[in-house]
């Protein structure tokens, strides 16, 4: 696996080196080191081929060493980590896969050591039932970010441009940071929660966030299960106050890289407790109740960063020094695979 892991690293990076204008997202093409980027390809190029020449030599079943061994090969007889890097081109659309290999790479680096030390349940092995389906929701989101985006931020620009309020905007932006970070935090989980309940509670929108909850294990894949009507209706309504209140740019970029590392974290297979935080910062265990199938604990905890807004609101879960004893829908099937589960909701 680590094999066919680092050489499709390498590969997707020099498919990036030829591809720019097609594969890479605009705003982060000025940002890349290229000698950094250009050693890390060779590396991974490296290592892909080594990890899966020892596997062809050390497993009678050989199929994901020569597929390494293929990815690497591959990567090469087109240029390798030295290729020249294509000529830039105009076009309308593109493929995130940049995006893609930075996140899987900066998230597994940090993630998977830390559920291995840390594990919440040990015999869960890295692996486990439904990674797959969850590697492919990752990938597709990651993919399609300028899809994503454009439809998280189109309905709020499109049919809520009427109530903008310059003056207000203004006085916004000109707070300081800090305080701009913490008041997206409070503005966009007040817009979560809110949201989040109506998916539970609406029985067309549960159809829909059902694919999240189908996710019977928990950990930092998990987290990208989501059904991409839930992923638009979700972060498009979210952002409709963020808008309307004109947050500066850098505060909303901040905001961006907590909620990408923090969404993850809290379906992490980590056995940590926060036990002074708990009801300040929503945590691992807070937040896997909410996923657990003790009738208790259903339809709780709807809260993504601040729990005490479920306190508020009485939908808060979270028994003392317990965790749940398992995940999912509880025998409600829902079957594998990307494809099948984005169908899945508009089927009878």
């Amino acid at each position: 696996m680590l094999s066919v892991l680092f050489a499709g690293l390498g590969y997707g990076g020099v498919l990036c080196l030829i591809f720019p204008w097609l594969l890479t997202t605009p705003d982060a093409r000025p940002l890349y080191p290229l000698a950094v980027v250009r050693l890390l390809i060779h590396a991974f190029l490296v290592a892909g081929f080594g990890l899966g020449v020892l596997s062809v030599l050390l497993r009678r079943r050989r199929t994901l060493g020569l597929t390494g061994i293929a990815l690497a090969t591959a990567a090469v007889l087109v240029g390798g980590a030295g290729v020249p890097v294509g000529a830039m081109r105009e076009t309308p659309a593109y493929l995130g896969l940049d995006w893609f290999l930075l996140n899987l790479l900066l998230l597994a680096l940090v993630f998977v050591p830390l559920e291995r030390l840390f594990p919440r349940l040990a015999a869960q092995p890295i692996f486990r039932t439904g990674w797959q389906t969850d590697l492919g929701y990752f990938a597709i989101s990651h993919l399609l970010v300028q899809v994503t985006v454009l439809l998280t931020m189109a309905p709020a620009v499109v049919l809520f441009a009427w109530a903008v309020r310059p003056g207000l905007q203004a006085f916004v932006a000109a707070q300081p940071l800090v305080v701009q970070v913490v008041e997206i935090v409070l503005v966009a989980d007040l817009a979560e929660y809110g949201v989040h309940r109506l998916f539970h509670r609406v029985p067309w929108l549960w159809r829909f966030h059902r694919i999240h909850h189908s996710a019977e294990a928990m950990d930092w894949l998990a987290g990208s299960r989501l059904h991409v009507v839930d992923i638009v209706l979700t972060r498009g309504l979210s952002f409709v106050p963020l808008y309307l209140l004109g947050f500066a740019p850098p505060a909303l970029y901040a905001y961006l890289v907590f909620v990408s590392f923090h969404a993850v974290f809290i379906h992490a297979n980590v056995r940590w407790r926060f036990r002074a935080l708990e009801w300040l910062v929503v945590t691992p265990r807070f937040h896997h109740w909410h996923h657990a199938t003790e009738a208790a604990a259903v339809d709780k905890n709807f809260a993504v960063h601040l729990p005490w807004l479920d306190r508020l609101f009485g939908t808060a879960y979270l028994p003392r020094d317990r965790w749940p004893d398992a995940y999912g829908l509880g025998g409600v099937p829902v079957p594998d695979g990307w494809l099948r589960q984005l169908v899945l909701p508009f089927r009878r």
